[in-house]
This record gives structure tokens, C-alpha cells and sequence, in this order.
């Protein structure tokens, strides 16, 4: 299904609120689409309300842009036994480990990530650090 789509982690997501290069290769490869899973939805949300202290109404209108172009999948019993055995068989975070299970179950053949490592492949699954590209 998604085979010629990127799947992105949160953190990338979270430069397009920057004003710097990240932004600007953020946005370029989030033009194309992608998918996420309900996962980079929430995790997006803690990080601006928490530590951005952004106001809801625009963490809402960023979500709905980012909805409208990326495909959404939910996070579920599947993806979390497959992030159990990815975390236990990889030794990543259970948070890292579910976001490439989404990507996996997903059929993406890229993760875009800066929080792991960049060229790891984790079933079938290549880890790219969009900004080192």
C-alpha cells in the first residue's frame, strides 16, 4: 500500500515549526505525503503544548494540515506486539520501536527519523536522517 511512501517520526514533523534549514527539508519531504500513525499525532501535540506552550487552536490547524496530507494509521494490538518484539529484538525505545511497526505494518520501505539511527534497517525498514541527506 504504502511502498513508495516515507513514514516520519514525530521529530521530524516538529521542524516544521522552526525557521531554519530543518524546517525548509521538513516541509520539502512532507510535500510528497507520507504516512504516520496516531502515535506521531499524540507525541506532536505533547511536545507543542508542553514544551512550545503553543495554544491548541494552532497545534489543531497544524494536525489538520498534516492529516490532510499524510496518510493516518491507529496504533493497534498488532502494531504494539510487533513494537514489543522490535524493542526487545533491536533494543530501541518501546516509543522508537512502535513507530517503525506502524511504518513496518504499513509496508514503507524508509523511516524518516533524527532520533535513530540513520541507515539502520529494522524489517525491511531503512532509517533515514532526513537532514544529513
Amino acid at each position: 500500500m504504502s511502498a513508495d511512501k516515507p513514514f516520519f517520526d514525530t521529530n521530524v514533523l516538529l521542524y516544521l515549526l522552526a525557521a531554519d534549514q530543518k524546517a525548509d527539508k521538513a516541509e520539502a519531504l512532507l510535500v510528497g505525503g507520507g504516512v504516520i500513525s496516531v502515535q506521531v499525532l499524540n507525541e506532536f501535540a505533547s511536545v507543542a503544548t508542553r514544551k512550545l506552550k503553543m495554544p491548541w487552536e494552532d497545534i489543531r490547524e497544524i494536525l489538520t494540515t498534516i492529516r490532510k496530507i499524510c496518510t493516518v494509521i491507529p496504533l493497534t494490538l498488532e502494531v504494539h506486539d510487533a513494537g514489543l518484539d522490535i524493542a526487545e529484538k533491536y533494543g530501541l525505545s518501546l516509543y522508537d520501536s512502535l513507530i517503525v511497526a506502524a511504518g513496518v505494518r504499513e509496508d514503507c520501505t524508509v523511516l524518516y527519523s533524527e532520533d535513530m539511527q540513520d541507515g539502520q534497517i529494522i524489517e525491511a525498514v531503512t532509517i533515514r536522517n532526513p537532514f544529513t541527506i
